[in-house]
């Protein structure tokens, strides 16, 4: 028996279908864009604060070293310098598409050796007659410097997800700074109790291998957002 017209179940057509998902779709796109412009200004917020920060001590610590001689509070000095330059880059940054950050996060990794390369040439002149430096004022400089970079990474640890290869590249800059500050403050004890300058020359050139294992890191992580860029359909 024939059911009449009105009991069949309604049919919906795959273009009223298809409407409906793509506009779904596109409604939960809207929904977590205001999400990620937040994050986005709050990191903004934070990278800059960084970089005043990381400006500040940069003085306050090449000055030290200049006066007691130091090559780790030295290179530590640069360090700072690249630090703010780093983060200042990285507000610029924030919001671009995939490919420039990845651009940027390359040129960041190049910055990050920069450090390295004056240590080096530090090193190298005191290798022949290594002083020692003050050490009450070394390793009070480079706790000072521990607390600057303690604090950084700290307020960097909950965005080092968010902007790929940019805000790793400053988190991982502060937490190796932290260390190195570690090590500047048990090279001013030891000098305390040997008079010579190698702890703080050694100390000097393992911050220089710090430095360029989180440029490596940095610019992998570059490449990678590099390579899925490039695997992405074009629009």
């Amino acid at each position: 028996m024939r059911l009449p017209p009105q009991d069949y179940p309604p049919r919906i057509s795959f273009n009223i279908v298809h409407e409906l998902s793509t506009s779904d779709k596109a409604y939960e796109i809207n929904m977590t864009l205001p999400a990620v412009e937040n994050m986005d200004h709050a990191l903004r917020k934070v990278v800059i604060l960084v970089a005043l920060a990381n400006l500040a001590y940069f003085f306050v610590e090449f000055a030290v070293a200049r006066n007691i001689g130091s090559v780790s509070l030295l290179a530590d000095s640069i360090d700072f310098l690249e630090d703010a330059s780093v983060n200042f880059l990285i507000a610029i940054a924030i919001g671009w598409s995939i490919k420039n950050r990845a651009r940027v996060g390359m040129v960041l990794a190049a910055i990050l050796l920069v450090p390295a390369l004056a240590l080096l040439w530090t090193a190298w002149q005191k290798f022949n007659a290594p002083s020692a430096p003050e050490p009450w004022l070394l390793s009070m400089t480079g706790f000072g410097a521990l607390i600057v970079n303690v604090s950084c990474a700290f307020v960097l640890a909950r965005f080092r997800h968010h902007s790929g290869s940019l805000t790793r590249a400053a988190f991982l800059s502060a937490r190796n700074d932290a260390y190195a500050n570690i090590a500047i403050i048990s090279a001013g004890l030891i000098t305390l109790s040997w008079n010579s300058g190698w702890p703080d020359l050694i100390v000097g050139l393992g911050i220089a291998f710090m430095n360029a294992d989180a440029a490596k890191e940095i610019w992998e992580a570059a490449r990678e957002e590099h390579q899925l860029e490039t695997q992405l359909p074009k629009a």
